[in-house]
C-alpha cells in the first residue's frame, strides 16, 4: 500500500539527511495520474521541507531540489529519482507496486485497505459529536434539510471509519412560539380522525389555517400564548399534544432516514433544554456577562471593547429564553454527559453568525472545549423543482428521483433483469443527488438539475454506481477463476499502472476530507478511479485471457471495486450490484 512505498522514501531521506524519517512524511505525496501519460508515483515538496526547517530557508531552491535528488540513491524499492521545479519525483519499482497495492485484497482486508496509513497517526481522535439534519416537527420534512442530512451523514460515516468514537445526533425543532400557534390551531381545525390517516399532512394544514386566522383575530394569537405558556408551565394536557405531534413527527421521518440510509444515536431537541436554558442566564448573571438593553432585554455584550457596539440578546423583555440560550444549554449538557472531545455543527451558511456567538458566549463563560467546537456550513440548492412545480418536501424529490431512474433504466439497453428494479432506481437516485451535491465546495450555492444529475455517461451518482454493478457483474461471472496468489507481472501494463498510482492516493484523500470536511475530495477521487477502471475494461480483457493473467486482472478489478464500494459507503452510498 502507500504507506509501505512512503516509508520507504522517508527513510531514504531520513538517513541521507540524518534526520527521523516521520519529518518527511507531511512532504511526500502520490502524484495525481493523467490518463496515458506516465508520471513518477511520489513527489517530495522542497518547500515544504524549508518551512519546517528540515532544508535551509534562504538560498536558491533549485539548486538545492538538485542537490538533494542527487545525494538519494536507487534500491530494489525506488527505481528512478529526479528533480523537477521544487520537487524530487520518485518512481517505485513496477513489479513490487502491483504486488503491494494488491496484497491486501487477497487477504480479506478489503474494508480496511488504506486505514493503518501513517498519515492517520496525527489525527486526534476520540468522541465526535455531529449534529445534523434537524427538521422541525409537526412539519414535513422539507427538502430543504436534505444537504443538512446528506453532509452530516458524510462527515459522522469518514470520522467513523477513521476511527473516532462517533454520537450521532439529530436536534428537533420542537419548542417555541410555532407549538402555541399549532396546538391553539388544533383545538379549532384539528381532527384526530384526519391525525391518524395522514398525519403530518393534517397538522401542516391546521398550521397553513391557524396562521392565516392569527394575522387577523388578535384571540387566536392570544389563544397560542395561552396554550404555549402551559407547555412551559408543563400543564398535562398541553404536553400530551405536543408530545403526539413530537412522536408522529419522528415515526415519519424515520421513514425518511431509511430511505436515504441515514441513522442517528440520539433523537434530542429544543424541549430538552428550555428549563436549562433559565440555568444558563443564572450563569451569564453572576459571571457579569448579563447586560439589560435599553429595550429590557437580556444581552451579552461581544464588542472587543466593551462598548456595546455588538450584542447577542439571550432573553426576551417578558424573561422567556431564545434559541441561542436553549443553544447554549444544549452545549453544555452534551459535554458534560457525553464527553465529547470536538463537536460539529452542520446547518445552512446564514447561522454562521449564531455559531459563532454561541461559541464566544460558551468560552466567555469559561468552557474552553468551545474551541473544539465547529460550525460546517452549507450553501442553498437553487431550482428543485418537480413536475408538479416548486418543490416542498423531500419524499417529493426521492419519489422524483426513483421515477426517473426507474425510466432510464427501462430505455437503456444494458440494464439487467434484477429481482427488485424500484428499489436499484431508488438507490442509484439517491446516488445521483448525494453526489450532485457533494461534487463541489459546501459553502457554494449550486443549481440542481434532474437531467445532468442521472446521466449514466459523466461525473455523476449514476456514473459510480454503473461502474460499480459492472465491476460485481464482472466478478461474479469469473467466479472460481481468481485465485490468492497471483503473477504481479502480468499487470505492467500503462492502464493497470495508472490504477494503482491512482489507488496511492486513497489515503491522502483521507486524510484530506478529515481536515476540511468537504465531501468533494473524495467524490472527484472516485469519479477518477470511475473513469480509469472504463479504460481498463477495454484493454484489460479478463474473458479470452489465460488463466493467470484473468486470475491478474480480476485481482486489480476486485481490489478497485472495494475501494470504490468503501469511498461510496463513506459518501453515504450504498452501492448496487446490478443495474
Amino acid at each position: 500500500m502507500a504507506c509501505f512505498f512512503r516509508r520507504t522514501i522517508a527513510a531514504k531521506l531520513g538517513r541521507t539527511l540524518q534526520q527521523s524519517e516521520d519529518a518527511f512524511i507531511p512532504a511526500l505525496s502520490a502524484v495525481p495520474v493523467f490518463k496515458k501519460q506516465q508520471t513518477a508515483d511520489f513527489k517530495l515538496s522542497i518547500s515544504t521541507l524549508r518551512i519546517r526547517g528540515i532544508l535551509p530557508s534562504s538560498g536558491d531552491i533549485q539548486l538545492q531540489t538538485e542537490g538533494l535528488a542527487s545525494r538519494l540513491e536507487q534500491d530494489s524499492v525506488v527505481e528512478d529519482i529526479s528533480a523537477g521545479r521544487g520537487m524530487i519525483n520518485f518512481k517505485v519499482n513496477r513489479k513490487l507496486l502491483v504486488q503491494k497495492m494488491l496484497e491486501p485484497f487477497g487477504k480479506d482486508e478489503d474494508e480496511k485497505f488504506a486505514l493503518n496509513s501513517e498519515l492517520f497517526n496525527t489525527l486526534k481522535r476520540g468522541t465526535t459529536l455531529v449534529e445534523y439534519s434537524s427538521p422541525n416537527i409537526a412539519k414535513k420534512f422539507h427538502a430543504g434539510h436534505l444537504r443538512s442530512t446528506i453532509i452530516g451523514n458524510f462527515i459522522a460515516n469518514l470520522k467513523q471509519c477513521l476511527g473516532y468514537d462517533v454520537i450521532r445526533m439529530n436536534y428537533l425543532g420542537d419548542w417555541g412560539m410555532q407549538f402555541g400557534l399549532l396546538g391553539a390551531g388544533f383545538s379549532k381545525f384539528g381532527c384526530q380522525e384526519k391525525l391518524k390517516q395522514n398525519p403530518l399532512q393534517h397538522l401542516f394544514e391546521v398550521y397553513v389555517q391557524v396562521n392565516k386566522e392569527a394575522e387577523h383575530n388578535e384571540d387566536m394569537m392570544q389563544a397560542a400564548r395561552d396554550f404555549f405558556r402551559q407547555l412551559e408551565q408543563h400543564e398535562s394536557e398541553a404536553v400530551s399534544l405536543w408530545q403526539q405531534f413530537r412522536e408522529i413527527t419522528v415515526d415519519e421521518y424515520q421513514h425518511v432516514y431509511k430511505r436515504l440510509g441515514v441513522h442517528f444515536d440520539i433523537y434530542s431537541g429544543e424541549s430538552f433544554h428550555h428549563h436549562q436554558a433559565q440555568e444558563v442566564v443564572q450563569q451569564l448573571h453572576s459571571r457579569g456577562l448579563l447586560k439589560t438593553s435599553e429595550k429590557g432585554t437580556g444581552v451579552v455584550d461581544l464588542s472587543s471593547t466593551g462598548d456595546m457596539s455588538s450584542v447577542c440578546t439571550v432573553l426576551r423583555s417578558d424573561g422567556t429564553t431564545l434559541y441561542i440560550t436553549r443553544d447554549l444549554a444544549a452545549a453544555i449538557d452534551r459535554k458534560e454527559k457525553y464527553h465529547f472531545d470536538e463537536m460539529i455543527y452542520v446547518t445552512d451558511k446564514s447561522q454562521a453568525n449564531h455559531f459563532h456567538q454561541l461559541f464566544h458566549i460558551l468560552l466567555a463563560m469559561g468552557h474552553s472545549w468551545a474551541d473544539r467546537c465547529e460550525h460546517v456550513p452549507f450553501g442553498l440548492v437553487l431550482g428543485m423543482n418537480t413536475r408538479r412545480g416548486e418543490v416542498v418536501f423531500l419524499e417529493d424529490v426521492l419519489d422524483e428521483a426513483r421515477a426517473r431512474m426507474l425510466h432510464n433504466m427501462n430505455q437503456s439497453k444494458t440494464t439487467k433483469e434484477m429481482d427488485n428494479p424500484e428499489d436499484t432506481a431508488e438507490k442509484v437516485g439517491i446516488s445521483a443527488l448525494i453526489v450532485q451535491d457533494f461534487r463541489g465546495a459546501l459553502q457554494s450555492d449550486y443549481k440542481f438539475d434532474w437531467d445532468r444529475m442521472l446521466q449514466a455517461q459523466g461525473d455523476t451518482g449514476v456514473f459510480l454506481q454503473y461502474t460499480h454493478a459492472r465491476l460485481r457483474s464482472l466478478i461474479r461471472r469469473n467466479e472460481g477463476v481468481e485465485a490468492v496468489i497471483f503473477d504481479p507481472s502480468l499487470l505492467l501494463e500503462q492502464t493497470s499502472i495508472t490504477i494503482l498510482q491512482h489507488l496511492l492516493r486513497y489515503d491522502e484523500v483521507l486524510y484530506q476530507s478529515a481536515q476540511d470536511l468537504q465531501p468533494k475530495h473524495l467524490v472527484n477521487f472516485l469519479l477518477k478511479l470511475c473513469h480509469l477502471i472504463a479504460s481498463a475494461h477495454r484493454e484489460l480483457p479478463v474473458k479470452g485471457s489465460s488463466q493467470d493473467v484473468a486470475q491478474a486482472r480480476l485481482r486489480l478489478f476486485s481490489g478497485a471495486c472495494s475501494v470504490l464500494a468503501n469511498g461510496m459507503r463513506i459518501l453515504g452510498i450504498t452501492p448496487v450490484d446490478k443495474m
